[in-house]
């Protein structure tokens, strides 16, 4: 290693976005599980459950954080 080593600057995204970008996610899952009936049937019953709490957790972070907590503004 040189010592003229490049180092990039870090990326900054907000903490929101990401949260959003998560529920599209999980919505999308949801909606591939319950489009095809052999992800839900079976010992396979449960996985509707998966996306279903990644959901609702994630509403539960946006809420937190459209609120004004969690962005460590006075930490």
């Amino acid at each position: 290693m040189s010592n003229s080593e490049i180092v990039p600057k870090p990326v900054t995204v907000r903490t929101i976005t990401i949260v959003r970008i998560g529920i599209v996610l999980w919505a999308v899952a949801l909606v591939v599980v319950l489009a095809v009936p052999a992800l839900r049937t079976g010992d396979r019953d449960w996985w509707v459950w998966v996306p279903v709490s990644g959901i609702l957790l994630g509403l539960i972070g946006h809420v937190y954080l459209t609120r004004g907590r969690g962005n460590a503004s006075d930490a």
